[in-house]
C-alpha cells in the first residue's frame, strides 16, 4: 500500500468510527504533512483519494470537511456554466496573441501551466529515436518519391490497425500522413470552404482550429457549448437555418480546454443535423487515445454515412511530439486533399514515419498509454483539488475526462491577460482565454497543463497564482 492510500484509510477509518463527525473540518494538509512526516504531495492525494470517494469536501479558503452524509455530490464541474456566444459571423484575428503567448510558455525556467503540450519526459522518445537512428543508418540514399502524398504504406496500415483495434474500420485509403494535426485541420478545412466562408466552432474552442479559420481568410461563429455535453446541437441547428455554415470543426472527446467527451448519442445526432444539410464536420481527435475511463471512446467518424467527416489526429500527444506526424481520415475528400498536402508542403519527412510505425508494430504502445492515462487522471485529480483549495472563492472548474488541461473560470473582475503577464514576471506561464474565441467572452478564464508531475515547484506556482488573482478582486 503506498504512503497516501494508507494515510487515506487511516481517516476513513476515523470517520467510520466517529472520531471525525460530519461537517467537521480535518486537520489541514500543512498540518497532517507535520504531523505525519509525509510530503505535502503525499498528503494532498491522500485528500483527493478521499474527496474521489465522496468522504471529504473541500471548501475555497476555508479547508477540507467531513462530507455530510446526506449531502448529494457536488457537481463535477463546480457550478460552470455553458457560454451564450452572440451568434455573429467574425473575422478571426488571434495568431498574434497565440505566438507570443507560446514564445513566452517555451522559455525553459518557467513552470509551464500554460503549455499545450503533454510532458515529453512520460513519452518513449529513447526508444523512438533508436528506430530512427537504426533507420537512417540503413538507408544512405532517399528517393523523393517515396515521400509523395499520402504517405508511408507501412504506417497507415498501422494507423488502420489501430482503429480497428478501438473498434472503428476504417479504409486505408482515406488516410493522408501531415505535418501534425494543424496541417491536418488546415488541409481539410481548405478542401471543403474557401476564403469568406462563415465556419462554425465550439466555444471556447482550441485556438489551432481559429488558427486555420484566419489563415484561409474564414469567418467564424461560435456556439454555445455545454461543458459536460459539448456542442449545442439545438443553437447549431438555428443557426444553420438563418446563415450559410460552410463548415463545422469540434473537438468531440476531451475538447480543449474544456475536456469533455460527448455521449454517443449526441455525437450521432450532430454527424445527422451536418448531413441532412450536407455540411461537412471537421473532426480534432488528438485526444482521442488519452481517455480517463475504461473504454476508447467514439468519433464522429463512427456515426458517418456519407463521407462528411474529416477526421484529423496526430501522435504527438499520445507518443511524440518532436516529430510532427499527423494524418487526415478524409472521406469524400480525399482526392482534393491529397492535392492540397502536395501543393502545400510537398511531403512528410519519412524516417519519422517509418520510425513510428516501427514503434507501434514491435513495442508496447498500449502499455505506454495506460501509464501516462493513469498519470494524467491522478495529476488532473491534484490540480483540481489545488486549485479549489488555493484559488479565491467564485473560481469554478472543468471536469476533464480526458487528456491534460483544466479550464478554470476566475471571478468576472478578473483579467487573464494582465494575470499571465503578472504570473510571466514570476516565471509561471498560463493560457489566457482570450487565445480561445475570437471574442471577449472568456477574459476571465485561464487554461492549466496537469500533465506535469506534481512537484513542490508546481504547488508553489499555484499558491502564487492564487495569491495574483486574490490581488485583482
Amino acid at each position: 500500500m503506498k504512503l497516501y492510500e494508507k494515510l487515506a484509510g487511516d481517516i476513513e477509518g476515523l470517520i467510520a468510527s466517529g472520531v471525525l463527525l460530519p461537517g467537521e473540518r480535518i486537520p489541514s494538509v500543512r498540518h497532517t504533512s507535520q504531523q505525519h512526516k509525509l510530503s505535502i504531495t503525499t498528503v494532498l492525494k491522500a485528500y483527493v483519494l478521499l474527496e474521489s470517494k465522496g468522504a471529504i469536501e473541500s471548501r475555497p479558503q476555508s479547508g477540507y470537511f467531513v462530507r455530510q452524509r446526506t449531502d448529494a455530490a457536488i457537481s463535477p464541474g463546480f457550478g460552470i456554466r455553458p457560454s451564450k456566444p452572440r451568434p455573429v459571423s467574425t473575422e478571426v484575428d488571434v495568431s498574434h496573441l497565440v505566438l507570443s503567448t507560446l514564445r513566452s510558455i517555451g522559455r525553459d525556467e518557467t513552470v509551464p501551466l500554460g503549455s499545450p503540450y503533454p510532458d515529453p519526459s512520460l513519452f518513449p522518445w529513447q526508444r523512438v529515436n533508436q528506430y530512427t537512428n537504426a533507420i537512417a543508418r540503413r538507408h544512405r540514399s532517399w528517393n523523393l518519391m517515396d515521400d509523395l502524398p499520402p504517405g508511408n504504406e507501412q504506417l497507415i496500415r498501422e494507423i488502420a490497425r489501430r482503429y480497428l483495434e478501438n473498434g472503428l474500420a476504417v479504409d486505408p485509403q482515406e488516410i493522408i500522413i501531415t505535418v501534425g494535426a494543424t496541417e491536418a485541420i488546415t488541409l481539410c478545412l481548405q478542401a471543403v470552404a474557401k476564403p469568406g466562408d462563415t465556419i462554425a466552432v465550439e466555444s471556447p474552442t482550441f485556438y489551432a482550429m481559429l488558427l486555420a479559420i484566419e489563415r484561409m481568410g474564414m469567418r467564424a461563429i461560435e456556439i454555445s457549448t455545454d461543458p459536460y455535453e459539448g456542442i449545442s446541437i439545438e443553437s447549431l441547428e438555428e443557426i444553420i437555418k438563418k446563415q450559410p455554415i460552410k463548415a463545422c470543426m469540434v473537438m468531440p472527446n476531451f475538447q480543449n480546454p474544456l475536456g469533455f467527451q460527448m455521449s454517443d448519442q449526441r455525437k450521432m445526432a450532430l454527424v445527422e443535423l451536418l448531413a441532412k444539410h450536407d455540411i461537412p464536420a471537421i473532426e480534432n481527435g488528438v485526444y482521442n487515445e488519452l481517455y480517463f475511463g475504461e473504454s476508447h471512446p467514439s468519433s464522429l467518424k463512427s456515426f458517418d454515412k456519407k463521407g462528411l467527416v474529416l477526421h484529423c489526429a496526430s501522435f504527438s500527444k499520445s507518443l511524440s511530439a518532436a516529430y510532427r506526424i499527423g494524418w487526415a481520415l478524409t472521406g469524400r475528400y480525399r482526392a482534393k486533399v491529397e492535392e492540397l498536402k502536395f501543393l502545400n508542403t510537398l511531403t512528410t519527412s519519412s524516417i519519422p514515419q517509418m520510425a513510428i510505425a516501427e514503434y507501434l508494430k514491435n513495442d508496447g504502445f498500449d502499455h505506454h498509454l495506460r501509464r501516462i492515462r493513469k498519470a494524467y487522471a491522478q495529476q488532473a485529480s491534484i490540480m483540481a483539488a489545488a486549485v479549489k483549495r488555493f484559488f479565491p472563492a467564485g473560481t469554478k472548474i472543468s471536469h476533464p475526462m480526458g487528456g491534460y488541461v483544466l479550464w478554470v473560470e476566475l471571478p468576472k473582475t478578473v483579467d487573464s491577460m494582465k494575470l499571465y503577464q503578472r504570473a510571466l514576471a514570476c516565471q509561471i506561464t498560463i493560457a489566457p482565454g482570450r487565445m480561445f474565441s475570437v471574442s471577449n467572452a472568456y477574459k476571465h478564464c485561464i487554461r492549466l497543463n496537469y500533465s506535469y508531475p506534481w512537484t513542490p515547484e508546481i504547488e508553489q506556482a499555484i499558491i502564487l497564482l492564487g495569491k495574483l488573482i486574490t490581488e485583482f478582486l
